[in-house]
């Protein structure tokens, strides 16, 4: 665990005089890339301007899965691509993912033809790599797996298997994957300026490491521009000419207390008003709602979601509830933008963009990735090398991440232990806590953090400010947004202890105004 030292780290990047592979951005498409580079053998770094899965990455839908509504759409190829990824990466990183029943609640006998028949097709999909059969189930045993699903008019349901998953802690576990095959990734590493030849192609960049001001020069071999909805500012950094590629989608997801669902099942909502489908899901000792598909003309590090996304949610989960959902019972809401690749000026709504991802090279030799989801995150990776050798770019080299395994990958443990997402990881935090007892304590008496989980993110994970702790390294932030902000100046005390800040009264308390204020855009006022 000592390699995954950002300080450690930053003295590796500046002493390398040339890197292979240089990535810039570090959510689900960096950090894969980086992942593969690292195996085949690349000199690999990645550079990330905030925090690792700060953006997209960590506001998923917390669904591994090969896309239902894709298939219905008719893009059989994505799904099927998809649905061999779902299995892979429960197989390689089993302690963040897991098998999930999903169920369709019908309230008619048609409709429930038409998805056990689409869902078979699913199911056959995925061949060797299935989750299980889709079924038809009964109105009875619908309505035991399902007490909260609305009753009137039901008939029968579908229920079906798909993947869900912690995407910050996955993308935190790819990070040091990476660096244990020999990559450096750093987060709070902001490239400014990218520096090419006197033929025009590209050899190198600057970086600032903005936690201490430091700023460093790198010479590359190949440069991937992995940023996501930033990806067109990488690109016009490249060249001020070029054409914007990001089409950015927002959806949204509102959290609330698991009594809405009081089910291991999940919900599958297939028709809504804007055509998507909406899932109700268990996640932690919660329930998450949505999303949404939403154009947007411009993108942030913090979306916020629309009045009317979040009245569009509460809506339509209340029409498949016995209880309906209110703004008041909201715990948590959070906004990410989908960096869907826009191939013309069309108005097109995004629902209807492909989630399948391009690789795109530029004149200067810069590889810039668009599209693409969490799923098929290991398989972009491997196109991207690919293109990338068949460019002459990276030696040639085979791909060795299909049956990788991620580091912390251990048998599941039960989800309602705070140490379960840790996976491998658990016996050394207990090694810990086992020689300390005051690790072992509750954070602010909240018995889903642990002293232990806030001193091994700073030792260990690279945690460098309140909110990677709140919102990525644990997920109290995207659960309770109140909570996290009462654990908030608990959390920064003892962080500060860790980083040799004891004293600092002034960067506690700027951590914990920072994050309050950050945190008041995952609430919800309950009058308006």
């Amino acid at each position: 665990m000592e390699s995954f030292d950002r300080n450690k780290l930053l003295e590796a990047m500046e002493s390398q005089t040339v890197w292979d592979l240089v990535i810039i951005g570090g959510g689900a498409t960096g950090l894969g890339i980086a992942v593969d580079g690292a195996t085949r053998g690349y000199k690999t770094l990645l550079l990330e301007q905030s925090d690792f899965a700060k953006g997209t990455s960590s506001r998923s839908t917390k669904l591994v899965h090969g896309g239902v509504r894709y298939l219905a759409q008719g893009d059989v190829g994505l799904v099927r691509e998809a649905l061999k990824e779902r299995g892979r990466l429960l197989h390689n990183a089993p302690h963040l993912t897991r098998n999930e029943s999903i169920i369709i609640p019908c309230y008619s006998y048609f409709s429930s033809i038409k998805y056990v028949a689409g869902l078979k097709l699913y199911d056959w999909l995925s061949g060797k790599l299935s989750f299980g059969k889709s079924k038809l189930i009964r109105k009875s045993t619908l309505k035991s797996k399902l007490p909260t699903v609305q009753k009137n008019g039901l008939k029968c349901g579908v229920l079906y298997h798909d993947g869900t998953f912690d995407d910050a802690r996955l993308a935190l576990n790819l990070a040091q994957t990476a660096v244990e095959h020999g990559a450096v990734c750093l987060n709070y590493a902001k490239v400014t300026k990218l520096h090419k030849n006197d033929k025009g192609r590209l050899n190198g960049l600057d970086v600032i490491d903005t936690i201490g001001g430091k700023t460093f020069q790198i010479s590359a071999g190949a440069i991937v521009n992995a940023t996501g909805v930033f990806a067109d500012e990488i690109l016009h950094m490249d060249n001020d000419q070029a054409k914007s590629m990001i089409r950015p989608s927002q959806g949204i997801h509102l959290v609330l207390d698991r009594k809405f669902l009081n089910s291991q099942d999940g919900i599958m909502i297939p028709k809504t008003d804007d055509g998507r489908v909406l899932f109700v899901l268990p996640w932690f000792d919660k329930v998450l709602m949505g999303t949404t598909d939403t154009p947007l003309n411009k993108h942030d590090l913090e979306p916020r979601a629309l009045e009317s996304e979040i009245e569009f949610v509460l809506r339509t989960a209340g029409k498949y509830l016995s209880q309906a959902p209110t703004r008041k019972d909201v715990q948590s809401v959070y906004a990410g933008l989908r960096p869907l690749a826009a191939t013309s000026d069309s108005e097109d709504k995004t629902k209807e963009i492909s989630r399948s991802h391009k690789v795109m090279v530029a004149k200067s030799g810069l590889v810039s990735v668009i599209g693409g989801k969490w799923t098929t995150y290991r398989k972009m990776a491997e196109d991207t090398i690919a293109k990338m050798i068949y460019q002459g770019l990276l030696p040639s080299k085979p791909c060795l991440t299909k049956n990788l395994t991620i580091h912390g990958a251990a048998a599941p443990l039960d989800p309602a232990d705070p140490l379960s997402g840790y996976g491998a990881d658990k016996p050394l935090l207990e090694t810990y806590m086992n020689g300390n007892p005051e690790l072992t304590w509750p954070v602010g008496g909240y018995d889903r953090l642990l002293t232990i989980q806030v001193v091994w993110a700073v030792r260990h994970e690279m945690a460098q400010t309140v909110e990677d702790v709140l919102a990525r390294r644990t997920r109290l932030l995207f659960t309770d947004a109140h909570k996290a902000m009462d654990l908030a100046e608990p959390v920064a005390d003892i962080m500060a202890r860790e980083m040799g800040r004891d004293g600092d009264s002034e960067w506690k308390a700027a951590q914990v105004n920072a994050f309050r204020a950050l945190a008041k855009g995952y609430l919800l006022d309950a009058a308006s």
